[in-house]
């Protein structure tokens, strides 16, 4: 049998365990140590955020027949097993982007008259419900209007804009938000020291900088890291040489040619680097990314929580020394041209002309 996926094998069991999103599990508990339960519950927010990990949760503890602390899903009573197990007929989850016509709807009203069969209540999970076609919505409206006592429904959407206001309006509706970048680093710590894997926490930090705030996508590319490098202490460089990340040395040193206005040692530095096997768009969103952090930390050293956490302490060092060396307006130049350069980048015949427009453009005019 195939070893679980990481994000599958540590998918929270509890409550206690669930990463982020703090002011919905606050609300949901409370809902279920006072056993006032609603019919209907919208998820909206960035994909990887927990939207159907925390709704598989929720219809776990609403059944679970021995609760602990009033809210919290025991893990022990045969309804929680049976969940866990992926067993009962009772949780039924849909994906609407494959399931999204009428007669998919149809089906569901017709199934969710009947009564659970295990579990104390019957509860749908309906993952991407703003794909659902026109007809099917409507179908779907209807439902949410005359529900069952004893169903339950849950609609998870990465976006909100897409639904019908009708649907909208039928049910307690949370915001997700993208995973803080320390509470991400946390959890990787924790799966690394359950898996028995050494890595560093800078590639734990360059990890999650990358994931942009989706817990899955940071448990999926720790899964690729650590099958990549197996019993081997995990560093920053192995996470950027798997990743295909630019080497912020590289980044360190390019932006000295900047500050100095030095474009043509900047140039060369460039094309020489490329000729090694630089990827030009790789390095230019590098570069921007770079920028970033030098414009969070001119707008206030405190910000280095956001600027530099994916970072060695040595990088860190660099990056706080170097913004010292852009004014205001040269770095806010500076980082126009290049994300315009950015852009024109995979229209170029020559995909370095960009680059060095941008370089010259930016050193050609003192700020």
């Amino acid at each position: 049998m195939a070893n679980l996926v990481l994000y599958r094998k540590y998918r929270p069991q509890s409550f206690k365990d669930f990463v982020g999103q703090e002011h919905v599990v606050k609300t949901l508990t409370n809902e279920i140590a006072s056993g006032n339960i609603g019919h209907a519950y919208l998820f909206a927010g960035p994909r990887g955020t927990g939207k159907t990990s925390l709704a598989r949760l929720f219809a776990k503890a609403v059944s679970c027949q021995n609760l602990k602390g009033g809210f919290e899903p025991c893990n022990e009573c045969p309804a929680c097993l049976e969940i866990n197990k992926g067993k009962t007929v009772d949780l039924i989850e849909i994906d609407t982007a494959s399931n999204r016509g009428i007669d998919d709807v149809k089906e569901l009203r017709e199934g969710i008259k009947f009564a659970p069969s295990f579990l104390k209540y019957k509860v749908l999970i309906l993952d991407e419900s703003h794909q659902l076609s026109k007809d099917a919505a409507n179908a779907l409206l209807k439902i949410l209007e005359e529900p069952p006592a004893h169903a339950i429904f849950i609609l998870a959407t990465t976006e909100i804009h897409k639904m019908i206001p009708t649907i909208l309006s039928r049910c307690q509706r949370f915001d997700f938000s993208k995973i803080p970048t320390d509470q991400m680093i946390e959890k990787l710590r924790s799966i690394c020291e359950q898996e028995n894997v050494k890595i560093e926490k800078e590639a734990l930090a360059l990890i999650a900088a990358n994931s942009e705030g989706a817990l899955r996508d940071a448990q999926s590319i720790l899964d690729q890291v650590i099958s990549f490098l197996p019993n081997v202490n995990i560093t920053a460089k192995n996470v950027q040489n798997i990743l295909g990340l630019v080497d912020i040395n590289l980044v360190i040193k390019f932006s000295d040619f900047l500050i100095k206005k030095d474009a043509r040692d900047a140039i060369q530095f460039l094309n020489e680097n490329l000729e090694k096997g630089l990827d030009a768009p790789e390095f230019a969103k590098a570069f921007i990314n770079y920028l970033r952090k030098i414009l969070i930390l001119q707008v206030s050293p405190d910000l280095d929580a956001y600027a530099v956490a994916d970072l060695e302490k040595t990088a860190q060092d660099l990056v706080k020394q170097q913004a010292k060396g852009f004014s205001a307006e040269y770095l806010v130049k500076t980082l126009k041209l290049f994300l315009e350069a950015e852009k024109k980048i995979k229209y170029a015949d020559i995909p370095q002309l960009p680059l060095e427009l941008a370089i010259i453009e930016s050193c050609g005019t003192s700020a």
